[in-house]
């Protein structure tokens, strides 16, 4: 199978499919003429870290995640230590979220929004509010 076919079966556009091949998440047979042929493996390999990816983990987490797959003999703890550091992960970064979009609300309303040049917005981030 060619990148393109590989492509609409994964759901993954050709240049990720490329970009996982050159870090080694997949590694596509050769064919006599030099070009990539995909193999089904290959394409649920892709789907699979298409899931992963838009769950938002990480590259490097991807790449345990699917050798942790593709190992019958792993322990589910394995997977869920993984899983359970990228949940407190999402929560950081969710706080993170909600203390700027604090900051941005309070800044909004304080600021006037009309003529004049005066603007705690502007104020705030050039650290003079």
């Amino acid at each position: 199978m060619n990148v393109g076919d590989v492509a609409r079966r994964s759901g993954l556009p050709a240049k990720t499919i490329r970009y996982y091949e050159e870090i080694g998440l997949v590694r596509p047979a050769r064919a006599g003429n030099g070009y990539r042929a995909y193999s089904d493996e290959d394409v649920h390999r892709l789907a699979f870290l298409k899931r992963a990816r838009s769950l938002g983990f990480s590259i490097e987490e991807c790449r345990q995640l699917l050798e942790l797959y593709q190992d019958k003999s792993r322990a589910s703890h394995d997977v869920q230590k993984i899983a359970v550091s990228h949940v407190k992960a999402i929560e950081e970064k969710i706080r993170e979220l909600q203390g700027m979009r604090s900051t941005l609300q309070k800044l909004v309303a304080a600021c006037h929004g009309d003529h004049r040049p005066g603007c705690p917005i502007l104020e705030d981030i050039a650290g003079h509010g």
